[in-house]
């Protein structure tokens, strides 16, 4: 398959692109932070200037085209909502309106904050109620791609991974600290259900085979708190879990609000593949091997200047 995914220098799309260009021929876009590799092709696109889409789209032909570009920063949201709308709302619509009139299939990546987090336990037929400008507008997003393109598939997901700048995901946040002997607080009132990137990419890519559209959740089975989550990082790689300050989300000093509880149901997807999604150990042992076997280090290397 021709594959374009937008946002390929980002914690996913890097980490989606790698993945599928084993078996694919993979496009993949970059504005800010260019990437150096032979995996895919890498396509530098500002996806808001007038007429990029289209020209990315006649570019790659794709046959299956996975948006992960956005803006996901939750505080730079808060700062700046009208980038935030184009990012997350108006170019989704746009996007997906022209992928469905060239025929291939969407996937619109989508994000657990859509819930409010009061109760936790969601499944996709429960009402999303955002809290902030980052949920708001990919709430919007979810539902214009939606319109624009019914058959597409909106993924609803919260990951981790090894990046590009070694700072985009919680579990980086804290391998990084903690090898370090910086001591780090850890949310015990913030609980989420996070899978390793590259669980999620084959998740994204079977879903495609299955020929599967509408909502979903991808994310791991399994959910525990952000300290739980921290305690674990520790333990598989060896490093002081004392460092790990239990604490309250308001202690934390973020500018945006964040929904306590994000624990959603896969069950949905579960019917649909036959299989389960990884829990979070399993996901933790990949993400050590690749440590070891150096795929961090190789990543960081594809940054260019």
């Amino acid at each position: 398959m021709r594959i374009l995914i937008t946002g390929a220098s980002g914690l996913l799309g890097l980490n989606l692109a790698l993945e599928a260009a084993a078996q694919n021929e993979v496009y993949g876009t970059a504005k800010d932070h260019l990437i150096s590799t032979d995996a895919f092709t890498v396509l530098p696109s500002n996806l808001l200037a007038p007429g990029a889409v289209e020209r990315l789209l006649d570019q790659s032909q794709p046959d299956w085209v996975i948006h992960c570009a956005a803006l996901a920063n939750v505080d730079a949201c808060e700062a700046d909502p009208v980038l935030a709308r184009q990012l997350n709302t108006e170019l989704p619509a746009q996007l997906a309106a022209h992928v469905a009139r060239g025929g291939a299939r969407l996937v619109h990546i989508s994000t657990d904050a859509v819930f409010d987090g009061q109760r936790g336990g969601y499944n996709e037929l429960d009402e999303p109620n955002p809290l902030g400008v980052y949920a708001q507008t990919k709430l919007e997003g979810e539902r214009a791609v939606a319109m624009a393109n019914p058959e597409a598939i909106i993924a609803r997901v919260n990951l981790f991974g090894w990046s590009l700048s070694g700072r985009r995901s919680l579990a980086e946040f804290f391998f990084t600290n903690l090898r370090a002997g910086r001591s780090v607080m850890g949310f015990t009132d913030v609980y989420f259900c996070p899978l390793l990137a590259n669980d999620l990419a084959h998740l994204l890519i079977l879903m495609l085979e299955k020929n599967l559209s509408g909502v979903y959740h991808v994310v791991s089975r399994e959910c525990l708190s952000k300290y739980d989550f921290g305690l674990r990082v520790a333990q598989r790689f060896g490093l002081d879990a004392s460092l790990i300050t239990p604490a309250s989300v308001e202690k934390g000093g973020l500018k945006a609000v964040r929904s306590p509880n994000l624990t959603l149901h896969t069950d949905k997807l579960a019917h649909a593949l036959g299989i389960q999604t990884p829990d979070v150990n399993s996901g933790l042992e990949r993400f050590h091997a690749q440590f070891q076997q150096g795929y961090a280090e190789r990543i960081r290397r594809m940054a260019t200047s």
